[in-house]
């Protein structure tokens, strides 16, 4: 297929491979945010057996390439010029992740970089920088991944006065770590168990985690004193959203940015694990693929929401790949990604790096 510019002005496409999804934003600058020309999101659950194996499985391998060969389809048709790959936890953590990496260059021209938990948690703040609002001095964005749970503490106050410039020269992040459960790798730890035995481990096990992190107590301490808030960036918010506004499809206008109480969450949560995976896949903003792993990443969510008794959570159909797409429109240059050679003598663009 031939590249098909869809506009006059420069594209830029973010890719991001987790360790559930593999997902597209292409967009075009404008002004001092982006305007979206295409997204796509699969699920190929690459970290699927990741837990008990430390590798990635065969099956998971090609369930990945299905979805970036649809993802390399999309960018010749747009013919992006600028394009930034990125890979997360499961890569990570694979013994054959790096061999996996260059299979996905072979095979589809596409280069990736295993990005480190603390520029992934960057990233995502960078994507919701704009849901920050007064009074809060303090934020905490929450970014439910597959493989991993970012937990990062945010000025603010600070962010609001440096705009994004400053945010994307030095994100003021307080504090932050990265929690070794997702969704994926929680529900293959649980899945000997039917929900209702899994449902109160899986808890338990979050609880767990979510305690053992060392600035824990500053940081309640911090959202406290500040009047701050949960920032939920991750499938998991979002569909719960959905179901709490009673959406009949999924509708991005009324998810992002949309609040919910600690209660209002629970109330939802508890809807979801009376109606099981058969209930929660007829739900339009659930559906087939996303219900086995909800309750999983309810937990991790729930987890969270308990060590921050009374603060509420703004939803965000954002993250990552928004904060990527931000740095590389508005950052401070770096080494540019170029139009090279790929696989046929065709054109393929390559990642930009982070170096």
């Amino acid at each position: 297929m031939q590249a098909r510019p869809t506009t006059s002005r420069p594209l830029y496409a973010a890719v991001d491979l987790g360790t559930n999804n593999c997902r597209l934003l292409v967009a075009e600058p404008r002004g001092q945010t982006f305007r979206v020309v295409d997204s796509h999101s699969q699920i190929a659950r690459l970290g699927e057996g990741l837990h008990d194996t430390g590798r990635l499985s065969e099956a998971a391998i090609e369930r990945a390439m299905d979805a970036l060969h649809a993802i390399r389809r999309k960018l010749r048709h747009h013919g992006v010029g600028r394009v930034r790959c990125i890979a997360t936890e499961a890569c990570r953590k694979a013994e054959n992740g790096a061999e996996f990496i260059r299979r996905v260059h072979t095979e589809t021209g596409l280069t990736f970089k295993v990005i480190g938990a603390k520029e992934e948690a960057r990233l995502a703040t960078i994507g919701c920088h704009d849901l920050l609002v007064a009074p809060a001095k303090s934020v905490l964005v929450v970014d439910i991944g597959g493989g991993s749970t970012e937990l990062s503490l945010l000025d603010a106050d600070a962010t609001r006065g440096q705009g994004l410039k400053g945010m994307l020269n030095r994100a003021p992040i307080i504090d932050w770590t990265s929690l070794k459960m997702g969704v994926v790798t929680m529900s293959d730890a649980f899945r000997e168990y039917d929900e209702i035995e899994g449902w109160p481990l899986m808890l338990a096990k979050a609880r767990e985690t979510v305690a053992a992190w060392p600035g824990l107590a500053n940081v309640q301490q911090r959202l406290a004193d500040d009047e701050g808030y949960l920032i939920g960036t991750s499938g998991t918010v979002t569909c719960l959203a959905g179901v709490h506004l009673k959406l009949d499809r999924y509708r991005r206008d009324k998810v992002d940015g949309a609040w919910m109480s600690r209660g209002e969450g629970a109330v939802t949560i508890d809807l979801l694990r009376e109606l099981g995976v058969a209930g929660r896949s007829k739900l339009p903003t659930i559906g087939e693929e996303r219900a086995p792993l909800m309750l999983a990443g309810c937990s991790i969510m729930q987890a969270v929401w308990e060590a921050f008794d009374g603060t509420r959570l703004r939803v965000a159909d954002r993250g990552l790949r928004e904060g990527l797409l931000l740095s590389m429109m508005y950052g401070q240059p770096k080494n540019r990604s170029r139009r090279r050679k790929g696989r046929g003598g065709r054109s393929s663009p390559q990642e930009a790096s982070d170096e």
